[in-house]
């Protein structure tokens, strides 16, 4: 009724209205569709706009002179509780949407518009994540039977074993149901305010003393057999390139080319690995056979080797650091690349980060190296003052 006259209508301004050229009504602000109409003649009524076979009629309630303005909002509010239990009757009901089930919807439409566009490795990690968490999880339930409270509880028991790996998955299943919340699956992203676990600072690299103790270690390890021999080369070989784990367990003879690593699939795209020599010697004793891999599974070698956790365990004891994870052999690898004078904008190239801040978060000096640079100062300077 935009443009028409709207007032809280009461009985004393109803006597106020008087009568103009032509007929006019004046629309109760109270009620929708209640008014007075006034005529030229002086007359005045009560008028209600009511649905009528899907258009808008107009009805007389009668003159103003009969009834009050209370007495007429009531009838008008009786009229419409009567009217809407057949108006309802008459509509014909939308029907229920069905929500498909998680798995349903992750190997339907999610995996249609987005799987595909994925890289390989990231295929592989959310593969992973959906095989291992989400599905035994969630894959059975309806989306729209997935809750704030059961997600929580499931993130909360991963995080308690992997937190980062909780993080990965929590991050997977928030972009599943951002996209079915967008194709009208859901209503709202039962994610929503689940905080990611807070990643620890990234303060381990080994120390020239600890590498040595690693050595020895490998050489003891290798020294069992060619599963081990294998999985030693693989640690020297992180060490030496800082490259992800990923990257050199499933590398591939055809990425060694002319002294360096020319690696098709990498977590920030394809990119170039420049070798030294002590890793070109690592890699010039690997024997060659059908295998594309240059570290191939031994059952089945049209598959990469993978890592054997006990034996990783040993070494890590056996060495005395415990607390060190394969990550931190590239962590290692950029903290003694700075430490040897290497600018963090060469040492981020080596390491394939987007940009050079992200290699500032391993461009600082241990506890150690610290404390030995400041006695180095210390006695200097005492020397000076005859200290």
């Amino acid at each position: 009724m935009a443009g028409r006259e709207r007032s809280r209508l009461s009985d004393a301004a109803i006597a106020r209205l008087r009568p103009r050229e032509r007929e006019y009504t004046v629309w109760d602000k109270s009620v929708p569709g209640l008014g007075v109409r006034v005529r030229p003649t002086g007359g005045r009524s009560y008028v209600l706009l009511v649905e009528h076979r899907g258009r808008s009629k107009r009805v007389s309630l009668g003159p103003v002179s009969l009834k009050g303005i209370a007495e007429v909002r009531r009838e008008c509010h009786g009229r419409r509780a009567r009217a809407e239990p057949e108006r309802k009757a008459k509509e014909p009901e939308a029907p229920a949407r069905t929500a498909p089930l998680f798995r349903e919807f992750v190997e339907g439409a999610w995996k249609e518009a987005h799987f595909a566009s994925y890289k390989p490795s990231t295929q592989r990690s959310a593969g992973y994540a959906l095989t291992g968490r989400l599905l035994p999880a969630f894959g059975s339930k309806p989306l729209d039977r997935i809750t704030p409270v059961e997600v929580r509880r499931w993130f909360d028991a991963f995080s308690r074993t992997a937190p980062g790996n909780a993080n990965n998955a929590l991050k997977l299943l928030r972009q599943i149901l951002n996209f079915a919340v967008a194709s009208g699956c859901i209503d709202t992203n039962p994610t929503r305010g689940i905080q990611r676990n807070r990643r620890p600072a990234l303060t381990r690299f080994l120390s020239r003393e600890e590498i040595a103790r690693l050595h020895e270690v490998l050489d003891e390890e290798a020294g069992r057999g060619e599963l081990f021999r294998q999985q030693a080369e693989i640690v020297r070989l992180l060490l030496l390139t800082g490259c992800r784990r990923g990257e050199i367990v499933r590398l591939r003879w055809s990425e060694v080319q002319d002294g360096m690593l020319v690696l098709a699939d990498s977590k920030t795209g394809p990119r170039k690995v420049p070798l030294n020599s002590q890793a070109r010697r690592i890699l010039g004793r690997q024997p060659r056979g059908e295998s594309p891999f240059v570290f191939p599974s031994p059952l089945d070698p049209s598959r990469p080797r993978g890592m054997n956790l006990s034996l990783r365990y040993r070494v890590r004891r056996k060495a005395g650091i415990e607390d060190c994870r394969l990550h931190d052999l590239r962590h290692t690898h950029a903290s003694h690349a700075v430490m040897n004078g290497v600018p963090v904008p060469v040492v981020s190239r080596l390491l394939g980060h987007a940009n050079a801040r992200m290699t500032l978060r391993y461009a600082h000096l241990g506890d150690r190296e610290i404390e030995q640079a400041a006695e180095r100062v210390g006695q200097a300077i005492g020397d000076i003052l005859g200290l």
